[in-house]
């Protein structure tokens, strides 16, 4: 049994099925809320999610039970002496030792939990990189958006903002440096100062099997790192579009990356109205096109960065992904063939799968 937390325009919807056919809707909660992303604690099984009301802005709640209640997190804000609102959080993630949680959000925070999501507190380091350097926000904001851990190592983690590039720390957030060399802007003019660009990373995950390697999916480019993300090479070459939000990995196999290509740049839905997901099991040298079982014809949709994800690995893995249509694919075989698990949602902001 799989279970899918979709986070979506109008809630959060928990869903469970057998892979291979539709799913069936176990609960539902914040209903006509915005739930930009929900997560299941993988060590605990507590449930948590991100909720931008309309009148009290972003807040972080946590449960048991879906369909029971939800309690409302603390030290969910930004400093009082600064002129910033914290407009959404973006993304959740658990740390590598027992306790831990981060989120992500806008503009540029990251906040830490160190009791399983009851507490928060802002990681002020970062927070003064951001204030002191301006940081600039991409088309959706400016957004910490991929939290990636360092496999049994709780003081690496590495970050991606849009638009302020990669982050890096080895000190458990005590200190961050960039890791953005060889990322190569084409929508920043050729005379600008390097230094100076915007970075719009859309996507960040990290190869469990081999850590120091990492994929990037970039508003214009498909990027790996086998240097930990010091710097970074580009592999989008074979896809119909470099462009897109949504990356997710095998985590049996450091040479697997699949995406969802769209085009660019304006437009941003499925290239020729046809949905394609694209696979990689030779770290991006050569992609290989899965759309078995998926719309081929009049199909112009949109994949959000956070609305892809995948449960098992190997020859078990699972890939589920959402669109604003409010459809929501599956393959079980690793992406050979695709089947619906769900339609007639909101617009899917997130998806996250376990099986």
């Amino acid at each position: 049994m799989t279970e899918l937390l979709l986070g979506t325009k109008k809630g959060l919807f928990v869903l469970e099925g057998e892979p291979g056919g539709e799913f069936e809707l176990k609960a539902r909660a914040f209903a006509g809320e915005p739930v930009e992303y929900a997560m299941r604690d993988p060590r605990s099984g507590r449930l948590l999610a991100s909720v931008t009301s309309p009148f009290y802005g972003p807040k972080l709640w946590y449960a048991d039970d879906p369909s029971g209640e939800w309690t409302q997190a603390d030290g969910v804000a930004l400093p009082e002496e600064g002129e910033e609102a914290l407009e959404r959080i973006w993304v959740l993630a658990a740390g590598e030792d027992e306790r831990t949680l981060y989120a992500g959000g806008d503009p540029g925070v990251l906040f830490e939990s160190a009791d399983g999501g009851a507490t928060w507190e802002l990681n002020r380091a970062l927070w003064e990189h951001r204030i002191r350097e301006s940081w600039e926000p991409g088309g959706g904001g400016l957004c910490l958006h991929s939290i990636v851990p360092w496999p049994g190592d709780p003081d690496r983690l590495a970050l991606a903002v849009s638009a302020a590039g990669v982050w890096l720390t080895e000190d458990r957030g005590a200190s961050w440096r960039q890791g953005n060399a060889g990322l190569v802007p084409r929508y920043v003019p050729e005379d600008a100062e390097a230094d100076q660009s915007s970075l719009c990373v859309h996507r960040l995950h990290r190869a469990r099997r081999q850590p120091e390697r990492l994929f990037m999916q970039f508003h214009g480019g498909v990027y790996r790192s086998d240097d930990a993300g010091q710097t970074w090479t580009d592999i989008g070459a074979g896809l119909p579009s470099d462009f897109g939000f949504p990356l997710v990995l095998d985590p049996a196999d450091p040479d697997s990356a699949y995406v969802i290509p769209l085009s660019a740049d304006q437009d941003r839905v499925t290239p020729d109205g046809r949905m394609r997901v694209y696979e990689t099991r030779d770290a991006g040298e050569t992609w290989v096109e899965r759309g078995d079982g998926l719309p081929q014809r009049d199909a112009y949709l949109t994949v959000l960065r956070l609305a892809f994800d995948t449960a098992g690995e190997g020859s078990d893995l699972q890939l589920y992904f959402g669109t604003t249509t409010g459809e929501v694919f599956g393959s079980n075989d690793a992406g050979e063939g695709w089947f619906g698990a769900a339609s007639l949602l909101p617009p899917v902001y997130s998806v996250s799968a376990a099986g």
